[in-house]
């Protein structure tokens, strides 16, 4: 059974939310502060994290630095917050969502649905790995490997190359990289993806100005390249 882990201070809340995604078949863990829920995260493994900003003990931000830098558990963060800079900062951190308060119960259900659907599966198989030749995506540790040397990207980096490597060849408007990779639906930050494309080209091409694994789709957005691909 799928396993979500739900860290929010205000009981009422997560026990709200606890009710919600059991009926929607899914096994639900709750922490009420922010170092219990670390602590569950490290030990139980949860499939997806539902993480409140803000949480006694330890701010839901430094939570999600710290999971993103061990692990590549998909993170959907709620808060109260709804300022461009604190979205910015939440994505920075490694959130694959960001709901604001209040919210609908059954909207967390769907967003948790469709992050667990983005977070590496294929039908009913999870990709764990893909490789393009030298380039090696390796979901489980979020790390991104050519010719075995560990290339370091961002969070943000990382959800682009892998949404893009799952579907090569297909073209992805800016917007719905904002979506699919940064898990948000806002409009203000679709001006973002070229600057994060530059990065990690630079990081993964041997010629950024010529790149063979992301394509530029003029008047579109971005493609990863047709490459011959390997799946584990």
């Amino acid at each position: 059974m799928t396993k979500i882990l739900v860290v929010e201070d205000d009981i009422k809340t997560a026990n709200l939310l606890r009710m919600y995604l059991q009926q929607a078949g899914y096994e639900v863990m709750v922490a009420y502060d922010g170092h219990g829920g670390l602590n569950i995260a490290r030990d139980k493994l949860p499939d997806l994290v539902v993480l409140d900003l803000m949480l006694p003990r330890m701010d839901g931000l430094d939570i999600c630095r710290a999971l993103r830098m061990e692990t590549g558990t998909p993170i959907i963060i709620l808060t109260a917050r709804s300022t461009e800079e604190e979205v910015l900062r939440g994505l920075d951190s490694g959130a694959d969502d960001y709901i604001t308060k209040p919210f609908s119960p059954r909207e967390v259900v769907a967003r948790v649905r469709t992050v667990l659907r983005r977070a590496g599966k294929l039908g009913d198989k999870t990709i764990k790995e893909l490789r393009f030749g030298d380039l090696l995506i390796n979901m489980v540790k979020h790390e991104v490997t050519i010719n075995g040397e560990i290339i370091h990207l961002t969070p943000k980096e990382f959800k682009l190359l892998e949404t893009m490597a799952k579907e090569p060849g297909r073209a992805f408007s800016r917007l719905e990289l904002v979506e699919r990779a940064f898990g948000y639906d806002y409009e203000g930050l679709e001006r973002t993806v070229d600057a994060h494309v530059m990065n990690l080209r630079k990081k993964i091409e041997r010629d950024h100005t010529n790149p063979i694994y992301v394509e530029t789709v003029y008047g579109v957005g971005y493609r990863f390249a047709e490459l011959r691909k390997h799946a584990v």
